[in-house]
């Protein structure tokens, strides 16, 4: 409950947890939630309430048949979602950069947020190759501004939980400081339930460093 993020005047329940991180005097501060619903998008005013920039999201709409996420940003330049203006768009091998512009009448206020897609995450597995992963995470990072980032896959547990663990080891590795990954998501457990869900994502996280910690030692 003490993580829970609150929504609207009312503090209404949404599938959501803030997940902070101080590694060496730095904070590391995320939402990771659930991908929208078609019944929940309109929760996703959050992004408003928390003043945040960036949504990194690890998941395609449709994988295997099955719908994983609501599709609720804008897709058309021309064809605004409700009150969401796409700006532009980039279309990438692994992933796809959007920039919108969401418009709250009552209030005369603009807000951009930029929107970024991984979509070479199969479910219930791991990427094929952790380079476009590490280009995907450092990207998302550069474009941070103040305000927690956004982070969801479908359920915001598995996946989503790999991204603020790697973003954090990252960091510390920028700064030649020491991490350790098990401390990290222990923490990050604790103020999200079951993030990073299975075997196989956990160790997808030590594959990721060790092949980024090869290449410095490689350029080295």
């Amino acid at each position: 409950d003490s993580t829970c993020v609150p929504l609207g005047r009312s503090k209404d329940y949404i599938n959501a947890s803030y997940i902070r991180t101080v590694n060496y005097g730095e904070e590391y501060f995320y939402i990771a939630t659930q991908g929208p619903l078609p019944g929940t998008t309109e929760d996703f005013c959050m992004v408003l309430e928390n003043n945040s920039n960036v949504i990194a999201m690890i998941t395609r709409e449709i994988e295997g048949g099955v719908v994983k996420c609501h599709h609720y940003w804008p897709s058309s330049l021309k064809k605004p979602l409700e009150l969401k203006f796409l700006e532009n768009y980039q279309i990438l091998e692994y992933f796809i950069i959007q920039m919108f512009k969401i418009v709250k009448k009552s209030m005369g206020a603009k807000h951009f947020v930029k929107h970024m897609q991984f979509i070479k995450w199969p479910d219930h597995a791991t990427p094929a190759s952790a380079e476009y992963f590490i280009e995907f995470v450092c990207n998302v990072r550069k474009s941070y501004l103040p305000g927690p980032l956004i982070v969801h896959c479908r359920a915001g547990v598995g996946r989503t939980g790999v991204f603020p663990c790697l973003d954090v080891v990252f960091c510390a590795i920028e700064k030649n400081c020491p991490f350790n990954i098990q401390d990290t998501v222990t923490h990050m457990r604790q103020q999200r339930r079951g993030v990073i869900q299975t075997k196989e994502q956990y160790s997808f996280c030590y594959k990721v460093v060790l092949e980024v910690l090869q290449k410095l030692f490689t350029l080295g």
